[in-house]
């Protein structure tokens, strides 16, 4: 099989029309070019070119071959094009996974704002309340809560925030408020959680760190409907700020143990590599990286 880029080469020579004239179109040393087509003809066993110091002419099986080189170097023009439209278009599949609840509170806003920008970029996302591999899942990007293990993905910060503790008007006109963390034990605690019958909150306040640990009275895997239930006088506990935000400004719920601190979390975008990203892929981290803190500007930290 012959060497596609001696091919290229040796059509652009006979298109220039000297060796000499080929090195400057295509920036390479004259002896680049002359050692290429001397491999070439030998690699065929043919001769391509008669040549002198002042002349140069095809023999007959080197216009048969230049047919062939032609058709390489429009194959070459081809792949060359296609991959550049592919680095110019801003289409392409992108695959994003999440939890339930950073998929309900980060990445569904976020897309409403995405999408109709990039119209031609089909997202598909899968949500799932496990670590997921993003090799063996086939994915381009999780957005996931840290800290995170050490491992060879790169992650890029993109929220700080810590929880808020809330409560109905109704629930503390019923039940009153509490004034520790430790009192939460005489509350009905609702929780983000699945599957486990016992969660534990760790709150600090001026150095003193005391720690809660409680059967959630409603758990659910959705800060959305956690907050609902919330609201409709369910029980307390904590919501992401974000999701906080519209009950609180609405008057549906109210801040409490607002003096104490629940543990501030981290939000990280996490991809395999830096190398090679599809562009349309690289667009979004660059959107999501720019978007996110200016739609969540004031969280509580």
């Amino acid at each position: 099989m012959s060497d596609l880029n001696a091919l290229l080469i040796y059509a652009k020579v006979v298109d220039a029309g000297s060796f000499s004239q080929a090195s400057r179109i295509l920036g390479m040393p004259i002896s680049t070019v002359s050692r290429k087509i001397a491999e070439l003809e030998d690699q065929l066993g043919v001769r391509l070119l008669e040549r002198s110091t002042r002349q140069m002419r095809l023999t007959d099986i080197g216009k048969d071959v230049l047919e062939q080189a032609r058709q390489s170097e429009m194959i070459s023009d081809s792949i060359s094009e296609l991959v550049k439209n592919q680095s110019s278009e801003v289409q392409g599949a992108l695959r994003l996974t999440a939890s339930p609840g950073v998929n309900d509170c980060i990445i569904g806003p976020l897309l409403l704002e995405f999408q109709p920008m990039y119209p031609d970029i089909r997202v598909n996302i899968l949500i799932a309340d496990r670590y997921i591999d993003l090799i063996a899942e086939g994915a381009d990007l999780a957005i996931r809560l840290g800290p995170l293990a050490d491992s060879t993905l790169i992650a890029k910060k993109i929220l700080h925030y810590r929880h808020v503790v809330v409560a109905s008007p109704q629930y503390i006109e019923k039940f009153g408020i509490p004034e520790t963390p430790l009192d939460l034990a005489n509350h009905r605690y609702v929780a983000f959680s699945f599957g486990s019958p016992q969660s534990t909150r760790r709150f600090t306040k001026d150095g003193i760190e005391e720690v809660v640990n409680f059967k959630p009275h409603l758990a659910m895997n959705g800060y959305p409907g956690l907050a609902k239930a919330i609201a409709n006088g369910a029980g307390l506990g904590d919501l992401t700020p974000v999701v906080a935000a519209k009950y609180l400004k609405s008057g549906e719920v109210v801040e409490v143990l607002a003096d104490w601190k629940l543990p501030p979390v981290d939000l990280f975008l996490v991809h395999l590599g830096n190398r090679h990203l599809p562009k349309q892929v690289r667009i979004f981290m660059d959107f999501a990286v720019k978007r996110i803190p200016e739609l969540y500007p004031d969280l509580p930290c």
